[in-house]
């Protein structure tokens, strides 16, 4: 057009384009094809050579990826690979770099669709090409991972027959079907059209065939793919009531269930999603007073219904706040639908008789029990009538009368609990009854037991450790007509009474037992480097290694205490159905696929340093420790005092392995952290909003990496702080309620734990008749262990080289050793304190490879030396303290104990009962008289004792051998 006087003018401008150096690329090509013209001319049997441009171009493409970023120049060649996928012989390789450059990030596949990629992959759609099919599904992944808008054309074209016949397709590998399901959930995503295409082609059935295959297999399905085969059906049935009834005919919710027990935490979440979208069977047209939808009846969905409920209540006390986000939504969703049904048991529980009926309400819940016929209170009989039929509602035997929700602790733990007398009628009930009659929202009551169950669940998540779950639980409440209680939650837990009592965390029963496969790939874990040296506690593991879950959640925006935000009030303009808190796990699950997939995220330089450093740290002191037997620690010892300012005295304390810093909590809950070294506050924050009866347990998590703070409140909640010692920067990792189905009568709950790097697992126990087992990697509860005694557990200890075993102290003065690998768990148990009938103290297993030696103290003062394994009574007695023993602390390698008492006394002792030292609290123009010693804890790799006390003041003592640092 130039050479013809013509100058094409377009709008907005682009740039010129005559003087490109491309064209200097085509004129070579066309030159190296216009050279062989003269030779085949003159000689018939001369072969062409096809031009190397498109070849050239792919090479230089590859250059630049290897090369190449965000940051850098956009690759020149990207329009040319576009071109070259319509040639058939460079067309894999094309579609390969350019499944390379789109994973670089979403600003490279903005950019692949600027140039016009999305007709080319749209038509290689139609293609059977079998090892195209891979990479076509990859590209489509990270497409429609940045831009959703492409469900119309994909729908339009066809495309997602592809998708569903590559999930169906068995030779793929997992995760490239996993991105198919994602293709396809991305597809029926808020889309009417793609919803139909789906159901049409069958995609309902595929995902529950592929799903009940997993659970029949033995192997371990990859969890990515059950993932997303449930994210892809909740989507697929979400507000469509067509693809509801399909799903129900086709017993989704029984093939779905089991699948609540998967080790993986986002796998039971996605479970969970799918069963709450699925929760809308056509109640949409029994909220309008409407009949059901004639295809399936009434019962089929009641049936059903109730078997989604039973698997969510089994959840309720899951330890990944990810699920219980969920279950919260879903149990939105179903208190919607019944709202009537289920104001009607909130409003007998809120009668003006609540503090008798108090003691009555949760055995509605105690659905296994004996007790059978009408166990309810006779002053809400009217409303509730509780029938015979304890099967229909029966977890599949799953369940023990022990179940946290068939006790009385559920209501203590509620936030409906020791205030709610004080509450009247008036304004607490948004009511749908009338003179005890209830108003039917629907054509079928369920039994009221369920209804029952469902408050008690709603009320436990609004009381939940995790901030984020809690404020979901909250927004569950006003629609069944529970409203002040949501504002004096906050009240009652911060007031905090003195003396008066105190509510402790309820939490419902539990899923099934977990598999026992590790998953690696997906929570971007790795095995840790391990110990190599005997002495030393075998190969540990990193757990919570999927923290980047939780946090990436947002779950806090407090800085300093990282707690949620509060209720948002329902306003009185809003509509209920506004209220309906909205699922997460999808669009958190959707942000997988946003990052590199190719590229494996290797560990930095820096970190594999670090663990090296600190391991050979370790293996040197230990060596040290192992023999010091002549340390000696008294007054002198004394290398730090500090004075946390905690109005109620320290509670724990911890000193951490690889830094001088002490960590130490107060009966309020209030965690400060100090160095030593610089005399200096480092940080200080709250462990949450409702204080109630102290800390009892501080614990770190992979201690040789970036640790995690493991808090323990005496309710049994549990919370994992990460970067606690930088100040106002901690964030809450994971929250959970550890002990679940303690005894009726108890108000407040002391609970006990322990940590075991070696396995992963957390021991939990208290006010119960059982040790609850936690596996913090699964966040998942994988054994409730019977503790054979009556009297509850005052004291526990994991053993840190072997990685079954477990000790426990009795409020009896007995001891029982327990190893998880063994069929009825108990090893021995003995009664080692007789003189004086006192709880046990404290216990720890001695230093060394010997699996049964303890050390026991009780109360009455006497520290008990056992090797239970081989006799029953202890080998070695110390009278340390007379009936005033109040701390026991054992070190993890050194041959040294240090127990303190009452009378602020601290005594340290060789394994032999030889005394090695006494530390006095004495008079002195600058210290002044403290209380009792209320916990010691021994550095676990140096002689460093840090002591706690009753007036707030925490002292380190170090052996005359020992370094600070």
């Amino acid at each position: 057009m130039r050479s013809a006087n013509c100058s094409p003018i377009s709008y907005p401008m682009l740039p010129p384009t005559h003087q490109h150096h491309m064209w200097d690329a085509w004129d070579m090509a066309a030159e190296i094809c216009l050279s062989q013209l003269p030779s085949l001319v003159e000689d018939p049997n001369a072969e062409f050579q096809p031009s190397p441009f498109f070849t050239d171009q792919l090479t230089a493409f590859e250059v630049w990826l290897d090369h190449g970023s965000e940051h850098k120049k956009p690759p020149e060649q990207l329009p040319i690979v576009l071109q070259v996928l319509l040639s058939q012989c460079h067309r894999f390789r094309a579609l390969v770099l350019l499944g390379r450059f789109l994973d670089m990030g979403p600003w490279a596949v903005d950019l692949a669709l600027s140039v016009g990629i999305f007709p080319y992959v749209l038509k290689l759609l139609q293609t059977t090409t079998p090892e195209l099919r891979q990479i076509l599904v990859f590209i489509w992944t990270k497409i429609l991972a940045l831009d959703k808008s492409c469900q119309v054309d994909l729908v339009k074209d066809g495309g997602h027959i592809y998708f569903i016949r590559f999930l169906n397709s068995v030779e793929a590998y997992p995760e490239q079907r996993a991105m198919a399901a994602f293709v396809l959930a991305v597809i029926v995503d808020g889309h009417r059209r793609g919803q139909e295409a789906c159901i049409e082609a069958g995609l309902i059935h595929v995902c529950l065939k592929l799903l009940h295959s997993s659970t029949q297999n033995e192997a371990q399905t990859e969890p990515l793919f059950l993932q997303w085969l449930c994210l892809c059906l909740g989507k697929l049935w979400e507000d469509f009531i067509e693809a509801q009834l399909t799903g129900l005919q086709a017993d989704a919710p029984a093939i779905c269930a089991p699948l609540l027990s998967e080790p993986q935490p986002e796998v039971r979440a996605s479970v969970v999603f799918a069963l709450a979208t699925l929760l809308d069977v056509g109640f949409d047209s029994f909220r309008d007073g409407v009949g059901a939808d004639e295809d399936c009846d009434d019962d089929e969905k009641s049936r059903a219904e109730i078997i989604i409920i039973k698997s969510l209540l089994n959840v309720v006390s899951d330890g990944s706040p990810l699920v219980r986000a969920e279950v919260a939504v879903a149990l939105a969703r179903f208190a919607f639908g019944h709202k009537q049904h289920l104001k009607s048991i909130a409003a007998a529980y809120w009668k003006p008789q609540s503090n008798s009926l108090l003691n009555s309400l949760p055995s509605l819940a105690n659905i296994n029990g004996a007790a059978s016929g009408n166990i309810v209170s006779s002053q809400i009989g009217p409303i509730i009538r509780v029938g015979n039929d304890n099967s229909s509602i029966a977890r599949d035997g799953r369940v023990s009368t022990s179940s946290p929700l068939a006790t009385a602790g559920i209501m203590h733990g509620s936030p409906l609990s020791d205030d709610s007398s004080q509450h009247s009628d008036s304004g607490i009930l948004n009511d749908g009854v009338s003179n005890g009659v209830v108003h039917h929202s629907r054509p079928k009551a369920w039994d009221n037991a369920m209804y029952s169950q469902c408050v008690l669940a709603m009320c436990t998540l609004a009381k939940d450790p995790s901030p984020r779950v809690a404020s979901l639980g909250r927004r569950v409440l006003p629609i069944v007509g529970i409203e002040q209680v949501t504002k004096s939650v906050k009240s009652v837990g911060s007031s905090a009474r003195p003396g008066g009592p105190t509510t402790s965390s309820p939490t419902p029963s539990f899923a099934g037992l977990a598999r026992s496969s590790s998953w690696f790939d997906m929570n971007g874990g790795h095995l840790s480097l391990t110990f190599r040296t005997p002495p030393v506690s075998p190969p540990r593991q990193n757990y919570l290694t999927r923290m980047r879950r939780v946090c990436s959640l947002d779950l806090m925006n407090s800085p300093d205490s990282g707690l949620a935000d509060p209720l948002l009030g329902s306003g009185s303009g809003v509509s209920e159905r506004s209220l309906l808190p909205q699922s997460t796990i999808y669009n958190f699950s959707c942000g997988h696929f946003s990052k590199p997939l190719l590229t494996a995220s290797d560990d930095s330089e820096e970190l594999l340093t670090r663990r090296e450093e600190r391991e050979r740290f370790a293996l040197e002191h230990i060596a040290k420790c192992q023999h010091s037997s002549t340390s000696k620690l008294n007054n002198n010892s004394q290398i730090a005092s500090w004075d946390t300012k905690f109005e109620t005295g320290t509670r724990t304390a911890l000193l951490q392995p690889f830094s001088p810093i002490v960590i130490a909590a107060d009966e309020n809950e209030r965690i400060r952290v100090w160095s030593y070294e610089e005399a200096g506050l480092l940080n200080g924050f709250d462990n949450h909003d409702f204080p109630e009866k102290g800390i009892s347990k501080l614990c770190l998590l992979n201690e040789l990496e970036d640790s995690l703070l493991l808090v323990a409140s005496c309710d049994g909640n549990i919370r994992v702080w990460k970067d606690y010692t930088l100040r106002g920067q901690q964030k809450l990792v994971t929250a959970f309620s550890s002990i679940q189905g303690h005894k009726p009568s108890v108000r407040g709950l002391s609970a006990v734990v322990d940590w075991q790097q070696l396995s992963g697992y957390l021991y939990a126990s208290g006010e119960i008749p059982s040790i609850m087992l936690w596996d913090l990697d699964k966040e998942q509860l994988v054994n409730s262990i019977p503790s054979s005694s009556d009297c509850s557990i005052s004291a526990l200890a994991s053993s840190q080289v072997h990685g079954s075993q477990f000790a426990a102290g009795f409020a009896d003065g007995s001891v029982r050793l327990y190893d998880i690998r063994t069929p009825d768990m108990l090893v021995c148990a003995t009664r080692p304190h007789t003189h004086q009938v006192e709880r046990v103290v404290g216990i720890g297993f001695q230093p060394g490879l010997d699996q049964g030696k303890i050390v026991s103290a009780s109360q009455a003062g006497d520290i008990q030396f056992l090797d239970i394994r081989s006799q029953r009574d202890a080998y070695l007695t110390i009278n340390a303290h007379r009936g005033s023993l109040t701390a026991l602390a054992v070190h993890r390698h050194a041959p040294i104990i240090a127990s303190g008492s009452a009378k602020q006394l601290i005594k340290v002792f060789s394994l032999e009962g030889e005394q090695l030292g006494t530390i006095r609290y004495q008079h002195s123009f600058m210290a002044q008289k403290i209380g009792s010693v209320s916990c010691l804890t021994f550095h676990p790799y140096q002689i460093l004792l840090a002591a706690g006390a009753a007036d707030a003041c925490v002292s380190i003592y170090a052996d005359d051998n020992s370094q600070t640092r």
